[in-house]
């Protein structure tokens, strides 16, 4: 009985510890720190539209997806396991981690709506999985099932390609999301036997242990378990774990384990694992401060962002490749998949750019800015957002691309694996719960906090409601019609006591900058703030702020013609469009009839006026102007023809954001489009 008692005061003084560090979200090596999910909310505008749409359609029609049997088995996996339901398992192996996913992003919305109904329902799931759970913590219905069934082969940590540890993973997330939100222990109780588990089973480190090591979302899980429980044995697994990956024997570049962390130099392989991995190093730096983790956490960005990243934030340009494919050495080559190519490989009809590895470099762009505090960070976590992650999703909110071309013909010249039309299902249904949980948290990364900073990361029609670090209760209100333009308010409704300062993101799209405050230019240093308008930076504003004061911020949003690096063979001699953070394409359903998109050249001196239109794609900025147009040329059967220069004329030409093509029914579509250079 005593030893019954201290345990659960144990218990009690570790949640309680829980809430003291993560109302801060502390992490040691960090310059900025998150903001609570409870305390900023979208109030209007494009982004309250998306969480309204994710809270609406995406949650319920997920929901109603995942409970049944239509397509695959994800909750009713948890039922069989649990001896509520009679049946076999079925669906892939990493169907739980799957689900993790979706009870994460429908826990998101609570924080928003405290929705009662849909709170319940989640103590309803999470009561089935704890009775599926076994008593020593072990989780997982893909192999209990199987070996409820007699299947010898199947065991606990037997095999990597059971994605265990990528299921652990989501679940450690999503239960620690579910504690901050609710206050309640009911999953995250599961989660912490299930974690102590996986801590026993991985106490002596081997080369078998270590090839379990993929897809790593358990490195952010555990961390995130850690911050909530103050359990420090979680923190100290994490370490071991990524230790564990130098036993690996015959790794792969596939698998990112080909070599140790850290020499790594080049982003390789799957891009998914890839992503995963260096945010999860992200995280662990932010706990340890260790120069072998950040030294290739920036080789490995530099890469990406400068050699390996679309235009969109698109991350994975391969479905199927060699790594590295042109070497002398033959041994060395590995076959490679869903993946990273050679630098400048950024093919546009064959691209991959699965949406979880785009939304993998989100989640890694935003550890970084964590750790720095640098909006280039940031920068490009607003691309994905508007970019290759809003993509994933259609407009109805209950179909999804798994993959995100950049150009999209009718034919196609080859016969590809993934749909070029949005579904609401696909066998690996890894991306879809992905998009929803992302949405469902978007406002978590508008602002972070810092000493007596607030910073501004993202804008849209938000409230925000938070203490800074000595206490003092701040709440602000941020008006704008962001993305469309770029006029941002901020209205300062409690400042609270003390002098605390306002960083602003000046995004490096823009040019031009301004601040005013209280309706005054702001043009000068004040009061010993960074104040800077240089995109690329955040422009510090530091005094004491009154209730009723006013920040206004103006980012201008010029029509930019994007080209490429030269060395970007798909890509030379053509142009992308983009104003603010969108990127723009031409999709078929705005050409007139008989124009295809490979006829179309843009003219340099190309004049395109944005206009808003409430009745296109539930309200979008457009970009209208005259484009080039080649007469129809026959190339059935011919592969080279003799350049013909008198057949141009020209046609109205209307680009929208790349984020909502596909939305009219199937179509061709480009970003990026032929250039014809004016003087």
């Amino acid at each position: 009985m005593r030893n019954f008692i201290v345990h659960l005061l144990l218990i009690w003084l570790s949640l309680l510890y829980a809430d003291a560090v993560y109302a801060g979200q502390i992490r040691p090596f960090a310059k900025v720190h998150p903001i609570e999910l409870n305390q900023v909310r979208w109030t209007g505008g494009f982004w309250f539209d998306r969480f309204e749409l994710c809270r609406t359609q995406m949650v319920p029609a997920m929901q109603q997806l995942m409970k049944g049997t239509n397509y695959s088995q994800f909750y009713r996996n948890f039922e069989i396991a649990a001896g509520l339901e009679i049946g076999r398992a079925h669906g892939a192996s990493f169907n739980d981690g799957d689900f993790y996913k979706f009870i994460e992003g429908a826990t998101a919305t609570l924080a928003a709506t405290n929705n009662g109904q849909l709170s319940a329902r989640l103590d309803e799931i999470i009561a089935v999985m704890a009775k599926a759970q076994q008593t020593n913590g072990y989780l997982d219905t893909w192999v209990q099932l199987r070996q409820r069934e007699t299947n010898s082969s199947v065991a606990p940590f037997r095999s990597p390609v059971n994605w265990e540890v990528y299921n652990l993973g989501q679940m450690f997330t999503a239960a620690s999301l579910h504690y901050r939100i609710t206050g309640k222990t009911n999953f995250l109780n599961i989660a912490r036997k299930a974690a102590d588990y996986m801590n026993e089973v991985f106490k002596l480190p081997t080369p078998e242990l270590a090839a379990h090591d993929m897809c790593p979302s358990h490195y952010m899980g555990l961390l995130d378990l850690y911050h909530v429980t103050g359990d420090t044995r979680y923190l100290e697994l994490v370490k071991k774990l990524f230790t564990l990956r130098n036993l690996v024997r015959e790794g792969t570049p596939d698998n990112q384990d080909h070599i140790p962390f850290a020499k790594q130099v080049e982003a390789e392989g799957h891009a998914v694992r890839a992503n995963y991995l260096y945010a999860g190093a992200t995280d662990l730096f932010l706990e340890t401060g260790d120069t072998n983790l950040w030294g290739p956490l920036i080789r490995l960005w530099t890469n990406v962002v400068t050699e390996k990243m679309y235009i969109t934030g698109g991350c994975g340009a391969l479905y199927d490749g060699a790594a590295p494919d042109g070497t002398r050495d033959q041994k060395t080559i590995n076959r490679v998949h869903q993946s990273y190519g050679r630098n400048y490989q950024l093919p546009n009809i064959t691209a991959h750019n699965e949406t979880c590895a785009n939304i993998g470099n989100a989640l890694w762009n935003w550890r970084m800015f964590l750790a720095t505090g640098e909006a280039r960070f940031m920068d490009v976590v607003e691309l994905e957002f508007y970019n290759a992650v809003l993509a994933g999703v259609a407009l109805d909110g209950t179909n999804y691309f798994y993959t995100n071309p950049l150009r999209v013909v009718d034919p196609l010249p080859l016969s590809l694996r993934w749909s070029r039309t949005r579904v609401p299902f696909v066998i690996s249904f890894c991306c879809p719960p992905n998009v929803v949980r992302t949405i469902a948290e978007s406002a978590a990364y508008a602002y972070a906090a810092s000493g007596n900073s607030i910073w501004v990361n993202l804008y849209g029609s938000n409230l925000l409601e938070t203490k800074l670090r000595d206490g003092e209760k701040i709440k602000l209100k941020q008006e704008t019609e962001y993305p469309w333009n770029g006029r941002v308010r901020i209205k300062i409704i409690d400042g609270g006591r003390n002098a605390f300062s306002l960083r602003l993101r000046i995004p490096g799209w823009t040019s031009n900058a301004t601040i005013r405050v209280n309706y005054e230019a702001v043009t000068s240093v004040e009061s010993n703030a960074n104040f800077t308008l240089t995109p690329g930076l955040y422009c510090e504003l530091h005094r004491l702020w009154k209730s009723g004061d006013i920040v206004d911020l103006d980012l201008p949003m010029p029509v930019r013609l994007m080209e490429a690096n030269p060395l970007i063979e798909e890509d030379l001699n053509q142009v992308a469009v983009q104003r603010g953070p969108m990127i723009y394409c031409v999709e078929s359903p705005d050409l007139l009839s008989g124009v295809r998109i490979s006829d179309l050249i843009i003219p340099g001196h190309i004049q395109l006026g944005a206009r808003f239109d409430r009745t296109l794609l539930h309200g979008v900025t457009v970009l209208e102007g005259k484009a080039f147009v080649r007469k129809p040329i026959n190339w059935s059967g011919q592969l080279y023809q003799e350049l013909q220069t008198d057949r141009f004329g020209e046609v109205a030409v209307r680009f929208i954001p790349y984020a909502l093509w596909q939305n009219r029914g199937p179509s061709e579509m480009s970003v990026w489009l032929p250039l014809q250079y004016t003087n």
